[in-house]
Order: C-alpha cells, then structure tokens, then sequence
C-alpha cells in the first residue's frame, strides 16, 4: 500500500486594517483628507495582503443616497452620560468595505465641520468605530486613524478598552496630515463630554487644555505624516504650531509616507472636462486646450506667451502673499496669469485689482470649481506653489499630471515630489526656490519663463513630469511594510 505524499496546506489569514476617518471620497469629502481616504484603501486592497475596510460618518452632505447602502443594524453608543443611537450602513468599492455610522443629531447638517459641538460630534464618531467592531464581530489587526476628528478612536482604545477581549491586540496608527488643527478644548469636557476620567488627563493636556492630536500621538504604536520631509518640520516651532515638544517626545515612533494620486482620475488622456485629450507621445491636445482656455477668459491667445496658474484657496500660508510683493515685477515679463479659489477678503480684493490693472494678462476667478480647475492644470505651462508650509500637497503632482510644471517652495511634500531643475539643469520635474522670500520666488518663476522659450528643454521637463509616478501604489507598499513590522 502507497503511502500518501499530500501535504497539509496551511491556509494563512489575511491581516486586517481598519481606517478611521472624518472623510473619504468619492463619497463625502472637503479636501486632502477625503483624497487619501478614497485611493490608500483602495490601493492595499488590491496588493491581496490586507483585508481593509473604512468608517466615515453619515453626513447630509453624502454624495449618494441611502437606498444606495446596505443597511446592517444599529446600536447603541454610551458617551459619558449620553446614550446615542448609531445606525450601520454598508457599500463595497473596489474590494473595501465601507461602514458609515448614522446619527442625524449630529451628522444631519450643512456641512462637515465648524460647529460648537465639533468635539462631542467626533467623541461620539470614535466611540462608535469601536462600538462597530464588537456589532461586527471585526477586530482588525491595526486601526489606522486620521486628523484630530479620529483621536478619540486611538485614546479610547487604549484607555477604556485596553483590556477588553479583542480590543487588546489591536495595534496603531495615527496619521497627521495637518497639524495646525488639533482638536484643543478645555479641561470640563474631559469627563462631561469625552466621558474619560481624570486620571488622563496629563496624557492629554497640552498649554492648559485637552489636545485630542497630542492625546493620540502619545498613545498611538506608529505616528505617521504625509511626507517624509513633513515628518522633519513639525520638530521645529515653525511648522508645529507650538506642538514640537510632543512631535520631539514622539519622534522615535514618527515616519513620514509621501501621499500619492488617483492617476485614472488624473489623466490628461481621460478627463473628460478637458477641451482636448492629450499625452505625453502627442502635446498637441494640450496646446488646444491653452488656446481655448485663453478663449473662455477672454485672455489674447498667444501660444507662446507662457501661462502661469495658481489654484489655491487665497490665504497667506499658501504664498499668496508672496506673491501679492512681487506680481507687478512678474506681470511686466512677457506672460499670462491666471488664479482660481477663495479666500481672505484682502487677496481676494487684491487679485481682482490686478486683474483690472493687466486686463491683457491676468485673470483672477475667485471660486472654488472643479470643472475650471482641470482646464487650468490643462491649459496652462507653469504651476505655481509656493507655500510657506505645505504638509504633502496635491496640486504640484495633478500639475504634473498634465504636463503644466510647478514652480514650488521646499517645504513639506513639495521637497519631496518636485525635483529641481534649476539646480543642475540635467533633469527634474519642475522648479524649486528655498527661502520662504518672495524675490527668491520671482527669480526662479523668470528662469522658468526663461527656459520654457527653449522648446527642446521644456519638451524634456514635460515628459519627466507628466511620467513621474505619483501613483498610490508606492505609498500603498510602505504602509503594507509599517502594518507588518508593527503587527510583527
């Protein structure tokens, strides 16, 4: 009789992550945020490593209806004295499973966030996330959560739930993308509206208050920023906005991962609210869509004038003021310069004199509209950015996307996607100045005027651009790496 040679095939489970977030699109969303939320996910999920899944509230503002979700159930939610419903809603994108969390007291409103009761809307948003894991059955294997609206997910979790069955070998992650917003409120809410007893509150008192970003930063495994440079700059009092003590105190757990784009949505060869298609083999498109964009803002269409644009919201953190010193200077060089956002009433004033003033050179469109910006990365040669602080930034890569090369400050994510070059002149995707000086800013805005006459040069610069790869991918493989080494 044979023996059998089969082997017994050990099937491995999948690790699990469980996002937590204020955000995500394409479902609900205000900025960087929601960007993040709606392509990481994604992009784990399809590398078959992780089981990922993703908790968002249930806003008004939700982009689809809830006949459009599954409904799962409900529970309860105990929040301090309070005790809340929480109903549970599904939809599967692309191999995540979304949850959002409904409660129409206080999700049921214009707009995501600006509130008085901000602190108690997300105390109860993170209570639930933990609540959804015992409804579910799910324990994941990290929870990685975001901004300061998530905090309470990581402070809770190792605080009242540290001993509790399932919740105990939960590692993680916390993830700042914008430290000047840290969910700061005074001492009383820590046991009326946060329902946590004083014995935290040191963990969680920054400058004689409760900071919900320093609370998750102390008790998170892994801190993490969207750009290793970032990740450096929050040290100094400059970028911290007075929490570089904490971000010192934290530094050996902190790393910093380079954001990435949606590249399907960003895609010159695709968007469809381009006046013409175009690639990187064949510019031809793009030259149709500067043309029509100097047609629709009624800007004389010269093809060799180079067009620079800003999309931004107008504020002074972003360089406008930079720019407001200089724009007399940069208006007498042969060029065009178009601007789009809102912002503070002195730029927003400011910008459209100028656009009086050069009536032939600049326009100044002051809204927020998707459907112009994508004709602006389009129909533009240069972008400007030149933040004074800038944590990872998208529109330096969507520039690039579309062949429109960024003019940028080094600082956060700018340092880390736009390689200089004016520093060499051998390659690079755009144009870098160092000091936070608007002359700085106006000498390099004229070498790139200077070298988009050379046709040859500029040709070389678009292609490296428009192929750099910004893709989530990357990004995806150096979470996938911290998730192991932290489960490990």
């Amino acid at each position: 009789m044979k023996k059998s040679t089969s082997k017994t095939v050990k099937i491995q489970k999948k690790k699990s992550v469980l996002f937590v977030a204020s955000e995500a699109n394409p479902f609900v969303g205000t900025g960087g945020l929601a960007d993040v939320i709606g392509s990481l996910p994604k992009a784990l999920a399809k590398g078959k490593k992780y089981d990922v899944r993703v908790v968002v509230p249930l806003y008004k503002d939700f982009a689809f209806s809830k006949d459009e979700l599954t409904f799962l159930g409900s529970f309860n939610v105990e929040l301090s004295w309070r005790n809340q419903y929480c109903g549970v809603y599904e939809y599967n994108l692309e191999g995540v499973k979304f949850y959002f969390l409904d409660n129409e007291y206080y999700f049921l409103r214009d707009g995501l966030y600006g509130f008085y009761d901000d602190g108690e809307r997300f105390a109860f948003f993170s209570k639930a996330s933990l609540s959804l894991m015992r409804f579910l059955d799910f324990y994941p294997d990290v929870l990685h959560a975001h901004d300061w609206q998530s905090a309470l997910a990581v402070i809770y979790l190792k605080t009242l739930y540290r001993y509790d069955y399932g919740y105990d070998k939960i590692k993680t992650v916390f993830t700042i993308h914008n430290i000047e917003y840290q969910g700061k409120y005074g001492k009383d809410v820590l046991g009326d509206v946060f329902g946590l007893s004083d014995e935290y509150y040191s963990s969680l008192e920054y400058d004689n208050s409760v900071n919900l970003l320093k609370g998750a930063m102390v008790y998170s495994d892994i801190v993490s920023t969207v750009s290793p440079t970032y990740a450096s700059e929050i040290k100094y009092d400059y970028f911290s906005h007075g929490l570089s003590p904490i971000v010192s105190s934290v530094s050996h757990k902190t790393v910093g991962i380079l954001n990435g784009i949606d590249q399907k949505l960003y895609n010159s060869a695709l968007d469809k609210h381009l006046f013409s298609n175009y690639d990187e083999t064949d510019l031809s498109g793009k030259k149709v869509c500067k043309k029509e964009l100097q047609k629709m803002l009624g800007l004389p269409e010269k093809e060799d004038v180079p067009v620079i644009a800003m999309i931004t919201r107008l504020v002074g953190h972003k360089g406008v003021d930079l720019l407001k010193c200089v724009v007399d200077d940069l208006l007498s060089e042969n060029v065009q310069l178009v601007i789009l956002g809102k912002g503070e009433k002195q730029y927003e004033e400011f910008f459209k004199k100028v656009q009086d003033e050069y009536s032939s050179k600049c326009r100044a469109v002051i809204a927020y509209n998707k459907d112009l910006s994508s004709k602006i990365y389009s129909g533009a040669d240069i972008f400007l950015m030149p933040s004074k602080s800038e944590p990872c930034g998208l529109s330096q890569m969507i520039a690039c996307r579309y062949g429109t090369i960024p003019v940028v400050r080094k600082t956060g994510g700018l340092a880390d996607s736009i390689t200089p070059y004016n520093v060499d002149r051998k390659g690079g995707n755009g144009f870098r100045f160092d000091t936070y000086n608007a002359h700085e800013m106006l000498y390099v805005l004229k070498d790139a005027i200077y070298t988009y006459g050379d046709k040859e040069v500029w040709n070389k610069l678009i292609s490296c651009a428009m192929t750099t790869d910004f893709s989530w991918n990357k990004s995806a493989k150096e979470y996938e790496k911290l998730y192991k080494n932290l489960i490990d």
